[in-house]
């Protein structure tokens, strides 16, 4: 079927044609790049950069561990359909080979030719290596190791009786090729006539390996000799510089850093776990030890020693990166703690600030009973959201709290407060989601001390992850029993939502807690109701309800009545939902799309999605908060979710989408929605060759949305009156 054909269908055009769509790995690789270009910006603070740098790296772990680590096991098993860009497993590993070399080699550009230089005219001089160091540094660097690293390292060779050791997840190592020195006797009984001795000298040749320990600091601070300069060096370089302390018996070959990327995507056969916790327990340690896909070594690396490293774990040539510079670039988020450089990070952003509809010691629910509270974070301090929970498990009023938990700080207040509200006799309920990734293992510690509190704590759904934010307060007045209900775009974690742009909201709606009750009853006893009156829930029919709203435009713009719709989220590669939008795009609805992340939507495709426009924030913030709003022919309605517009949120996780219906609430959301619309500091629009550009700042002013959003916030509690007003410094700041 030819293009042509591929486009109409019985007279109709079809929006399913996978040219239309784009890979949604893909789409990650350009959002990190847009977290590089932030590393790259110039005008942006120098140890700001740092940490955009050490995101990126981050990030590109997670995403070997998962993403590709998913693609290699499809080819393995011989998976072959095409994904919603038309491409099978193995087409999609073949353009992502080559997209993350690019994206690692830019990486290193940065690093190397941009920040390096920087740092070091900014009076901090990072030593690359060892040999670098002046004989008094050197020294220094050598009574380090004798004191606090020696003592801490377990060094393993290789040889007939002692096998190649097990290599752990994301550890950083140094391999070395190591020759056994010669004894008087075994010199004398040599024989170099025949060049035996010389063969016999390269069969020595044996491999050794230590690893880098992570519970010592990886960033040491070294005495400078010049005035004004701070010098520091890695860990790894003050081991390998005394690597032959490790090995006495031993002449060093050569030693280089390498580091591993395993398989870390857990298979939990649900049906069969007679006990979900201790099974995800189990599969937990097999993520040290799952299949080697990536393999990080230093470049110019020894080829006998790389031979050997690939070799023993089993690792591909194109999986393999050398690299320029220190491995594991996260590194520079700790460098961002390092005292002394104030003058070198961000300090326009205001500190969370004081929601003004609860002051300080009001009865927080005497003040939701007043109207429903929106909350902005991490504008406005999530404080409310834990005294809320901490309220509820003193007052004697309370009979019930009820509550998901989906990723949680290392010292939560919540945990401790749902804990407390059992110890006071409160029947509190949590499900605590055991499958959220990469925080399995404290969530099993959590639940474990919830259920000693006397807790009663829910393990999730079989087959389902519960990605929903709800809290469900049941309190004992004067008229009845009242229900207040705390529903949010971003998880109860006291820690993320000072760095994740979320919204949250306080309600005490009639309606909406009938519909909480409802949830928490579907979660602990599968009980499903016959209607809802507010929420709508995935995966029962939350897919279905956003079509709805997308088809409704549609149908207005078709009879000439307003029609618009704005949707801010973290992603988007729903093909069901993308088809729905073409669909009203071709229709003439106006569709503004703020999608941080991936997107497999194309814009600018003729009849198809001309009027569709997407642009992606990356700041000082993460962007997390789910907004939708509807035109609804001049009647428009206002939602947040928990849920982004992806199969898994819609169809394979619970996830709640709750209406914002007070006027004054949904004024703020649109002026969320507006700001980033017209940010041109931070936004990215993607443009109809799928690349992205910044915005064209030309004859437009200079606005940074979270930067404004701080400054307001400051304003509207009462303080930073000053700072939202005097902002000389801000196009100086940003302007390009």
């Amino acid at each position: 079927m030819n293009g042509k054909e591929m486009e109409k269908k019985n007279g109709e055009t079809t929006f399913s044609d996978p040219r239309y769509y784009t890979n949604r790995e893909l789409s990650w690789i350009l959002f990190n790049k847009r977290v590089l270009s932030e590393a790259r910006d110039k005008h942006i603070p120098l140890f700001e950069r740092l940490k955009f740098l050490s995101i990126t790296a981050s990030n590109l772990d997670e995403f070997f561990m998962i993403r590709v680590a998913s693609l290699k096991d499809m080819v393995h098993a011989g998976y072959t359909k095409p994904d919603i860009a038309g491409l099978n497993p193995s087409e999609q590993l073949k353009m992502l080979n080559e997209a993350t070399h690019d994206l690692v080699n830019q990486q290193y550009s940065t690093y190397n030719r941009s920040l390096l230089p920087l740092l070091l005219s900014s009076g901090l001089r990072l030593v690359e290596h060892h040999e670098d160091l002046t004989a008094k540094e050197a020294a220094y660097a050598d009574k380090y190791f004798e004191e606090n690293v020696y003592p801490v390292l377990t060094p393993m060779a290789v040889d007939s009786s002692r096998p190649f050791p097990l290599i752990r997840n994301k550890t950083l190592n140094i391999g070395a090729l190591v020759k056994k020195k010669e004894g008087k006797a075994e010199k004398e009984s040599k024989t170099a006539k025949d060049g035996k001795a010389e063969k016999g000298g390269k069969a020595e040749l044996e491999f050794a390996t230590v690893q880098v320990p992570s519970v010592l600091p990886r960033i040491i601070p070294i005495p400078s000799e010049k005035e004004g300069e701070k010098a520091v060096i890695l860990l790894e370089e003050i081991i390998e510089r005394n690597i032959e302390k490790l090995f006495l018996n031993y002449h060093i070959v050569c030693t280089s850093p390498f580091r591993i990327m395993r398989n870390a995507d857990l298979t939990i056969e649900e049906d069969e776990a007679e006990d979900l916790l201790k099974e995800i327990e189990k599969q937990l340690k097999k993520r040290q030890w799952g299949q080697a896909i990536r393999l990080e070594v230093e470049s110019g690396i020894d080829k006998r020693l790389l031979k050997i490293i690939k070799d023993d774990l089993s690792i591909e040539g194109e999986d393999i990166y050398q690299i320029d510079g220190p491995l594991d670039l996260t590194f520079l988020m700790k460098m961002y703690g390092l005292e002394g450089f104030s003058h070198l990070k961000e300090t326009a952003y205001l500190p969370p600030q004081p929601v003004p509809e609860l002051p300080e010691d009001c009865n927080i629910f005497d003040e939701i009973r007043k109207g429903d509270i929106l909350l902005h974070h991490p504008y406005q301090s999530f404080a409310p959201v834990v005294n809320f929970i901490k309220t509820a498990a003193k007052d004697p009023d309370v009979l019930a709290i009820k509550q998901t938990l989906y990723r949680v700080s290392g010292n939560s207040p919540i945990i401790a407060a749902l804990a407390q509200a059992a110890e006071n006799g409160k029947q509190v309920s949590v499900l605590v989601e055991l499958k959220a990734r990469f925080d399995e293992e404290n969530n099993i510690v959590w639940a474990k001390m919830l259920e000693k509190a006397g807790c009663h704590v829910i393990y999730g759904l079989v087959g389902l992850k519960t990605h929903s934010k709800i809290t469900l307060v049941v309190r004992k007045e004067e008229d009845g029993i009242c229900r207040y209900v705390h529903l949010g775009t971003g998880n109860y974690n006291d820690a993320t939502a000072k760095l994740y742009t979320d919204v949250g909201m306080f309600t005490c709606s009639r309606l909406i807690g009938e519909d909480a009750t409802a949830v928490f009853n579907m979660l602990s006893g599968y009980s499903e109701p016959r209607t809802w009156n507010k929420l709508s829930i995935a995966p029962l029919w939350l897919k279905d309800r956003f079509r709805y709203l997308i088809k409704r435009e549609k149908e207005y713009a078709r009879a000439g009545r307003p029609a618009h719709i704005i949707a801010k989220m973290n992603s988007l590669c729903d093909k069901d939902i993308i088809e729905a939008l073409y669909e009203a795009s071709a229709a003439g609805v106006k569709i503004e799309l703020i999608i941080r992340g991936i997107c497999c939507l194309k814009v600018g495709i003729p009849g198809i999605s001309e009027n569709i426009s997407v642009r992606s924030i990356v700041g000082n913030f993460l962007e997390h908060s789910r907004i939708f709003y509807f035109e609804n022919d001049g009647s428009p309605e206002m939602y947040c979710a928990s849920a982004d517009w992806m199969p898994r949120n819609l169809e394979r996780r619970v996830e709640i989408l709750f209406p914002v219906e007070e006027i004054e609430l949904r004024k703020k959301l649109m002026h969320i929605l507006e700001g980033e619309l017209k940010d041109t500091v931070k936004a990215h629009v993607l443009k109809p060759d799928g690349s992205y550009d910044k915005v064209d700042k030309r004859g437009k002013a200079i606005y940074n949305s979270q930067l404004e959003f701080s400054l307001e916030a400051g304003a509207e509690a009462g303080r930073g009156k000053k700072a939202a007003d005097d902002r000389v410094f801000i196009p100086e700041m940003h302007h390009e």
